[in-house]
C-alpha cells in the first residue's frame, strides 16, 4: 500500500503549517484587514451599539434628561409602558405596519417590475411592456421626494373641505364622499396613512426588482416560454424563487420602514389621529421625551421597538429557511 507519508516537525523547528501560516500573514494583509474591517467595526461600535447600550442602561433609570442624576427603578419603566394605553395602542398601530405594509409593497413591487421586463408580447424575445422605461422613471419619482414633502401633499389630498379625492370622488357622482374625512375618521386614518407609504415607497423597489431580474440570465424566461409557461407561471415559478435573495432583504428594509413612520405620523396626523388610530411608537417616543422630560422612560419605547425590529427580522429569515431558503443562505 503506498501513500504520501505526513511531514512531521523537525526538531527543533516549527512545521510545515506553522511556516505556512507564518508565510502567509503578510504585512498587506494585516493592514487590509485592519482598513477594511477594523475601521468599519469600530466606527459601528462607537455610533451604533455604544449608543444603543447606552439607552438600555438609560432605560433602567427615571433620568430626565436634562441633568445629571439617573436613578435607578430598574424595569419600572418597562412595566409602565405595557400598562400605559397609549403606549400599548401605539404598540399594536405598528405591529399592523409592519405586517400589512411590507408585504403590500413587495407584492406590488415584484408585479410591476415582471411587468416592465418580461411582461411585454408573448413572441420574439423576452421584454417588458411597452414604454416600460417611462414607467420606471414615473413609479421611481415618488421616492425622490422628501418624506415630510409628501406628507404634507397628501395631506392636503385628503382634506375634507378642499382635498382633491374628495373632489375626484364628488366629480364622478359618488356625494357621500363630499367632505369625508379620510384623515380624520379611526375607520380609515390608519389606512390612508398606510397607502401614503405605499405610494412613497413602492417605486423604489420596483426599480431593485427590475435590476435583479435584467441580472437573470435570459435564456431560462426563454426556455419557460418555449415551453409553454405564460407570464403569471414565469413570474411565480421563476421569478420570486430566483430573487428569494433580494425579497428577503428588501421584507427586511420595509419592515424597518415601516416601523420608523414618525415623519409620515407626524405630516398627516400629527396628534397619533381619532382614538390614537395612527399613533405608532416613534411618536409616543418622541412625545415622551421632548414634551414630557421623561428619557430614561422613553428609552424603555425605544428598547421595545429595537427589540420588535429585531424579532421581525427574525422572523423574516426564519420563514426564508423554513420554506427552503437554507440552501440559499449558505450561498450568500
Amino acid at each position: 500500500m503506498t501513500g504520501i507519508a505526513p511531514t512531521l516537525p523537525t526538531a527543533g523547528g516549527p512545521s510545515r503549517a506553522a511556516r505556512w501560516r507564518r508565510k502567509n500573514l503578510t504585512v498587506d494583509k494585516v493592514s487590509f484587514a485592519a482598513v477594511f474591517l477594523g475601521v468599519p467595526l469600530l466606527v459601528y461600535v462607537v455610533l451604533v451599539l455604544s449608543p444603543f447600550v447606552q439607552a438600555v442602561g438609560y432605560s433602567l433609570t427615571s433620568w430626565s434628561g436634562f441633568d445629571a442624576s439617573t436613578p435607578f427603578v430598574g424595569l419600572a419603566n418597562y412595566v409602565k409602558a405595557f400598562t400605559d394605553d397609549d403606549f400599548v395602542q401605539a404598540v399594536q398601530n405598528s405591529v399592523t405596519l409592519v405586517l400589512v405594509l411590507p408585504i403590500a409593497i413587495i407584492a406590488a413591487a415584484l408585479a410591476l417590475a415582471s411587468l416592465v421586463t418580461i411582461g411585454g408580447s408573448s413572441s420574439g424575445p423576452v421584454r417588458g411592456v411597452k414604454g416600460g422605461e417611462f414607467y420606471r422613471v414615473l413609479l421611481f419619482f415618488p421616492y425622490i421626494i422628501p418624506a415630510i414633502a409628501v406628507g404634507i401633499m397628501w395631506n392636503q389630498i385628503y382634506d375634507p373641505s378642499n382635498g382633491l379625492l374628495n373632489g375626484i370622488l364628488t366629480a364622478v357622482g359618488l356625494n357621500g364622499f363630499a367632505s369625508y374625512p379620510w384623515l380624520g375618521d379611526a375607520r380609515t386614518a390608519m389606512i390612508a396613512t398606510m397607502f401614503v407609504m405605499f405610494w412613497a415607497s413602492v417605486g423604489f423597489y420596483v426599480v431593485i426588482f427590475v435590476a435583479a431580474i435584467k441580472a437573470l440570465p435570459a435564456e431560462i424566461f426563454e426556455a419557460a416560454r418555449l415551453d409553454g409557461a405564460g407570464r403569471f407561471r414565469i413570474a411565480t415559478r421563476i421569478t420570486v424563487p430566483m430573487l428569494r435573495a433580494n425579497i428577503r432583504t428588501s421584507l427586511i428594509y420595509t419592515g424597518i420602514f415601516s416601523l420608523d413612520a414618525f415623519v409620515f405620523m407626524s405630516a398627516l396626523n400629527a396628534g397619533g389621529g381619532p382614538q390614537n388610530s395612527t399613533l405608532v411608537i416613534s411618536q409616543e417616543l418622541f412625545k415622551t421625551a421632548f414634551t414630557k422630560g421623561q428619557f430614561g422612560y422613553a428609552c424603555a419605547m425605544g428598547v421595545v421597538l429595537a427589540a420588535i425590529t429585531l424579532l421581525f427580522a427574525g422572523v423574516v429569515f426564519l420563514v426564508d429557511r423554513l420554506t427552503g431558503g437554507r440552501e440559499d443562505l449558505t450561498e450568500e
